[in-house]
Order: C-alpha cells, then structure tokens, then sequence
C-alpha cells in the first residue's frame, strides 16, 4: 500500500469507525448507581452534599437553620490509551488484523466508567464520604429533631464478599461520576511525525478527563454479611428508616440488590425464589431488582 495523506486519512476513518463501534459496546450498569455530574474546572466542590433541611410551617419569622458543614472535593483525573501501527504494516496492507484491536479500545475507554463506580462502590467500606466517615460505617453523623449529633449506621459490617442494596430511584445516588471531558480519539498520522521517522510508527489515542466520589451515603447499604433473609432484611429495614438532619424522613425504598459474580446465586435465591430456605413463602420475592456486576469481581 502506498503511503501517502489519503491513504493515511482514508486508514484514520476506518480506526476511528471500529473505535465508535467498540464504544458503543461497554456496558451501562453503572448508570444505576451513579449521577453524572459534568464538570467545568480541574476539581468540583460538594459542600451542598447534606445540607438537606427540614421544610417547616412558616409562622413569625424566618429560621435559619444550622447544618452541619462539610468539604468534599472530587479532582478530576486525566486518561488515556494509545495504539500504535508498524508503518510495514501499512506498506505491507496488512490493516485488517488492527480493526478488532480498535474495537476493543473503544470497549476499554467505554468500559472505564463502570472500572471507575463500581471499585469505588466496592472500596467504600474503607474509603470516607463527604461527612468524613467510611461511605460504609457504623457512626454517620445526623442531625436529630433535637439538633443533637447521633451515630445512623449504613452497614451490618461482616468479613465475607461484600453486596450492596441501593434506592436506585433517587435524582442523586449514592456513587457521583464527574465528567470533565468525553474521550476523544486522536491520530498522530502524519509521515513526518518524529515516532514514525525515529519508530517507523503511526500512533492512535484517546484521552478523558473525569473522576468519581460518593453522593448520598443513606441510599445505599453495603454488607459483607452472608447474603441471606435474615441480613437482606436488616439493610431494607435500615434504609427505610434512613432521616435527614432534623428528623426529616427521606422515603428510601431500596429497589436494587448489587453483586458480584459470586454472589449471584444467592442473589437469585433471595429475590426470585417462591418459598424461602425453609419451606415457607419467600416474603421477599421480587422486592428488588438484581444487578450482577462482573466489575466487583
């Protein structure tokens, strides 16, 4: 094949094509859990994270009311993933064994996103929120009626393969993903570019820029508890009876089981089975979706 600017335009067309169609085929399981929030600096600050107040009957004047402040930054990260081409290959036209490659980079840059939510949902048990605690904890800070600190758990704690319960239905969930900048894909074509004079070789990227940190830690329940009716039923009662500062009830209505691969069986078990373990109706039968994540693996 003759190398020449059409040659290598008409080649740039077709690596970015098989690119497209790679990306289109990355999974969208995170969209569940995760808000996507665009952003438009290097880092985005969550202090409004929290400050969810109690709506009051209006008699006299205004009350202010004190909650509890918090900082909570996410910084935007930079990506990328590059290919390169043997400039023989191209003289050699002997392209067609690069056109699966590109496919699977856009499968891999698609599929970052759910890299990204899902090893921060399954980290959360050690990494802290916006209130300071571990997104998982036994001592999350709430405001009472009173005005008082006490400690609201979102976790039964346990030592086995962590699952989660999640109120998938609310506008903010429990996982933000923060987006910068989509991925763009680049050619570094041109016969002159110092890699093909000094590597006789054609380079293909993409590039992005985005980060991810946690929402709400009271739409969502992680347990490393056997996954069983017995803790399945602490995470719904304890999401149920998820407040805001002053009281204030947040309707939580867990619809939304999320495991990994080797819980799935249990999963299937718990959620779609008509009797339960011991012979009795399964009163939990259909009160969440299950979503099998092989992210969490």
């Amino acid at each position: 094949m003759l190398i020449n600017s059409a040659t290598l335009t008409r080649l740039g067309i077709g690596f970015k094509a098989s690119f497209q169609a790679g990306l289109g085929m990355a999974g969208a399981q995170s969209e569940r859990i995760a808000t996507t929030v665009p952003s438009s600096t290097k880092s985005e600050e969550y202090g409004w994270l929290g400050k969810v107040p109690n709506v009051r009957e209006w008699i006299g004047d205004r009350v202010v009311q004190n909650l509890m402040a918090h900082s909570y930054t996410i910084r935007n990260k930079p990506w990328e993933l590059t290919i390169g081409v043997d400039r023989d290959d191209i003289e050699d036209d002997n392209i067609g064994i690069y056109n699966p490659l590109f496919q699977q980079m856009g499968q891999s840059t698609g599929a970052h996103r759910e890299t990204l939510i899902f090893g921060l949902l399954k980290s959360g048990f050690t990494t802290d929120c916006y209130d300071g605690q571990y997104m998982f904890d036994t001592d999350h800070p709430v405001l009472d009626e009173d005005g008082s600190v006490t400690s609201v758990a979102n976790t039964d704690g346990g030592s086995g393969t962590p699952w989660f319960l999640i109120d998938a239905n609310k506008p903010l969930k429990p996982i933000l993903f923060q987006n910068r900048k989509d991925w763009n894909f680049v050619a570094k074509d041109s016969p002159t570019d110092e890699k093909v004079f000094s590597r006789k070789e054609f380079q293909y990227g993409t590039d992005s820029r985005s980060n991810v940190g946690f929402g709400f830690w009271q739409f969502a329940w992680g347990s490393k508890q056997t996954l069983d009716a017995t803790h399945y039923a602490t995470a719904r009662a304890a999401l149920q009876g998820m407040k805001g500062d002053y009281g204030r009830p947040l309707g939580v209505m867990p619809n939304l089981l999320v495991v990994p691969p080797a819980l799935e069986s249990a999963g299937r078990k718990l959620l779609n089975s008509e009797n339960a373990s011991g012979g009795e109706t399964n009163e939990w039968k259909g009160t969440a979706e299950l979503l099998v994540v092989p992210w969490l693996a």
